[in-house]
């Protein structure tokens, strides 16, 4: 039995599932690798502080560092989250010819390119399954088993907390402070849940697909992020009488060659009909699309200690027999990618505004609408009183004439209030 030593750099909600999780499945990869992993040390902020785990304490302490440079540990794992120090703890280790596991997404959208090409360089591994999706297995398959697909476009949910939020409004009518405060309540949000509600943890994770499906550098700044928060039940309700769900989606497309790529997170409307649509609750979905293999779904829990902590511990048995056999798992050179603006891209659009109810005020708005080149798919006028909301779905436009075509609507006499803008995608999904 080849016996293989890991250091923990971090037991919080997921370092500590990932210690119990080993404890319980080392038999069961012992007899289908011939490998026994041991943690034998584990950095803490406080060795003081009682994790309920059956582990010798001496394992714990607070020198990180010294268990990333230690020539007796085998494999460093990194739950720590941040980029400092898990970013200079995770080069020590590479250097020092270590194959590192990280579940660190913020890490990887901004300084991936930088550590793949350190694990290249020392011939290690460098896995980050639990980086982009939860449980979900994605990274090795777009790493491998698609590595030579031509892929197109991968779009999916991957935040748990805004498919969350949206699924309580859309299910109970919950008003999204509501649902938001529910999310909170249960663990899926954070006290202040800017990062999930506005976008940011989702491009993070976004910028980390688009590096490992397109083989090109893309960073979390290159992503265009549009939040939830001014969703509102009006929308909801308009996009179920239309035929879609509301989803907080992640996009990451190739537009052309060498690498020119796009990548964004936005609230979109997707048909019913959509795989995308039924996802519900706190799971997350991913849907890649390809030359060769058509398309294809990965679902499931995308977030919690213990579905994270199987993917991490996947990626640690993956590193510990890539490590026996001398074989390393490489993500592979990557190249600069050319970074599309958003005002380049093109969408169908649903548009909601409030407008005065009078003869003429409709043909003013179509107007706007004709002088920028956006046409009209469907059109939907509900009285309000002296008022009246009209609803619109466009045609496909590009996103700069989409916004001009606002711009010029909010300047109207007639109009007093412009509402949501929703992009509306995924009607070239096969309908089944």
């Amino acid at each position: 039995m080849n016996r293989l030593r890991v250091g923990l750099l971090g037991c919080g909600n997921v370092g500590a599932a990932l210690v119990a999780l080993l404890d319980e499945q080392r038999t069961a990869v012992a007899a289908r690798t011939g490998i026994e992993l041991e943690i034998t040390r584990i950095a803490v902020r406080s060795t003081a502080r009682d994790r309920g785990l059956s582990i010798d304490p001496s394992v714990f302490c607070t020198d990180a560092a010294a268990i990333a440079s230690d020539p007796e540990i085998d494999i460093v794992v990194e739950v720590l989250g941040g980029i400092e120090p898990a970013r200079t703890l995770l080069r020590d280790a590479i250097a020092t010819g270590k194959p590192v596991v990280t579940g660190n997404k913020e890490l990887l959208a901004n300084h991936g390119a930088e550590l793949f090409g350190a694990a290249d360089d020392a011939g290690v591994d460098l896995l980050f399954e639990a980086a982009v999706a939860g449980a979900i297995p994605l990274i090795r398959p777009l790493r491998e088993s698609l590595a030579a697909e031509p892929i197109e476009r991968i779009m999916g949910i991957v935040n748990g907390t805004t498919n969350y939020i949206l699924t309580q409004m859309a299910d109970r009518g919950a008003d999204y402070a509501e649902a938001l405060s529910e999310a909170q309540s249960l663990g899926y949000a954070e006290r202040d849940p800017t990062a999930d509600v506005e976008g940011f943890d989702a491009g993070a994770k976004a910028a980390i697909i688009a590096t490992v499906a397109f083989g090109a550098v893309v960073v979390a700044g290159d992503v265009y992020h549009e939040g939830i928060s001014d969703i509102t039940l009006h929308d909801i309700e308009m996009a179920r009488r239309l035929g879609y769900a509301v989803k907080a989606i992640a996009v990451a497309e190739r537009t052309g060659e060498p690498p020119e790529v796009a990548v964004r997170v936005h609230p979109a409307m997707v048909p019913v009909q959509h795989p995308l649509a039924g996802v519900r609750d706190s799971f997350n979905a991913v849907f890649v699309q390809g030359g060769a293999v058509g398309e294809l779904m990965f679902y499931g829990r995308g977030a919690g200690g213990r579905p994270t902590a199987g993917a991490v511990l996947g990626d640690l048995v993956d590193a510990a027999v890539n490590l026996s056999s001398g074989g390393p798992g490489r993500i592979g050179r990557l190249v600069p990618a050319k970074v599309r603006s958003i005002d380049d891209l093109r969408s169908e659009y649903y548009l909601a505004l409030e407008v005065a109810d009078r003869p003429g005020v409709l043909a003013s708005v179509a107007a706007v609408f004709g002088h920028h080149g956006v046409s009209i798919r469907s059109m939907e006028q509900h009285g309000l009183g002296d008022e009246a909301r009209l609803v619109f779905i466009t045609h496909e436009c590009r996103e700069r004439d989409l916004q001009a075509t606002r711009r010029d609507l909010r300047g109207l006499d007639e109009v007093h209030e412009l509402g949501s803008v929703i992009r509306v995608i995924g009607h070239d999904h096969p309908q089944h």
